[in-house]
């Protein structure tokens, strides 16, 4: 795999940020780039290279904070809504609630002294685990070359190798994404019982670690208990899931939780319109999507976009920067 070039002379940033300041002036003509997040590993994974780690997150900052305005999300939607956006204005988001947020990402963050929002589905705290952990943590820690899934439905399985190891993952995930939740439980039990994996319980925030986040002056947002993907349960069930993971967030930082995400978040796929009109029932200021683009005034802020900077090197990122800020907002119709 190619080696990272994110480090280096800032020269190119400055045409960089000049372009973005066109697109995303001050003012009621700006534009609001929402970074999305999951993990922050401390080192690089073997099985997922690609993924961030600690080194390469630092390095994101130092090039965000360098072409953008970056400001607490909570803030930057008040300022988006009247008009009073920064130029370049940005905000930095993590998803589902790990660990190494805490560990990990907290303290880069400090360091260069920037806020994120934190979007934690609530029952994973404390031990829990994510479905997909599961099946990753299953492959990656199967005692066996071969996974013979055949008696639960799904294929015999190589995994021997790194790259056999997420060929296989990737497939059972997208086999089971948009299962109903007790099926997919039970398979992805099934799947460990096979590989005779020892899961970790460890892989997630504790409660001490979430008011230690928001103590910091950390944002905390609901992304309900379960993340349940929305469009595949009943509306009652998204209420219990959002309005639940909202209360018990709210109950342990001892604050209002006022922003919500989306899990997997993809508008018209993953959630609709009436789910739309539920959240801002449930008493949320805006939710966040995982469809790319930058919010303006006119965007539903209850859609807000959201993007992954991935690039190898500074021109990379900052040309991916420059067409998610040009690129239309999806939203759920």
């Amino acid at each position: 795999m190619a080696e990272d070039r994110l480090n280096g002379s800032d020269v190119l940033l400055a045409p960089l940020r000049g372009l973005l300041g066109a697109i995303s002036p001050h003012g009621a003509h700006g534009r609001l780039t929402i970074l999305i997040y999951h993990r922050v590993r401390p080192a690089i994974d073997p099985l997922f290279p690609a993924d961030v780690d600690s080194a390469r997150f630092d390095a994101h900052l130092r090039i965000v904070s360098r072409l953008f305005n970056v400001l607490p999300l909570a803030d930057a939607i008040g300022r988006l809504r009247d008009g009073s956006l920064p130029a370049r204005a940005a905000s930095i988001t993590f998803d589902d609630g790990y660990a190494d947020n805490f560990d990990v990402a907290l303290p880069i963050l400090q360091r260069h002294r920037v806020s994120a929002t934190f979007f934690v589905s609530t029952g994973f705290l404390d031990g829990g685990r994510m479905w997909n952990d599961s099946i990753i943590e299953s492959i990656r820690r199967a005692k066996e070359g071969v996974l013979d899934l055949v008696p639960i439905g799904f294929p015999r399985l190589a995994i021997a190798t790194d790259e056999e190891k997420r060929t296989a993952i990737s497939e059972l995930i997208g086999r089971c994404k948009y299962l109903e939740p007790s099926d997919r439980a039970d398979r992805c039990s099934s799947i460990q019982e096979i590989a005779k994996a020892d899961l970790p319980d460890d892989l997630m925030l504790t409660s001490t670690q979430v008011r230690e986040l928001h103590d910091a002056g950390m944002g905390i947002g609901a992304h309900t208990v379960t993340h349940p993907i929305l469009a595949r349960i009943p509306d009652e069930a998204v209420r219990r899931e959002a309005g639940d993971g909202k209360l018990a967030l709210e109950t342990l930082i001892g604050a209002p939780v006022r922003l919500f995400a989306y899990p997997n978040g993809r508008p018209g796929t993953d959630y609709g319109v009436r789910h739309v009109a539920l959240i801002r029932s449930l008493g949320f200021d805006a939710a966040v999507s995982t469809g790319w683009g930058a919010a303006t005034r006119e965007t539903d802020v209850y859609q807000l976009p959201r993007f992954t900077p991935f690039g190898r090197t500074r021109a990379e990122m900052g040309l991916r920067f420059i067409r998610n800020a040009c690129a239309k907002v999806p939203v759920a119709t």
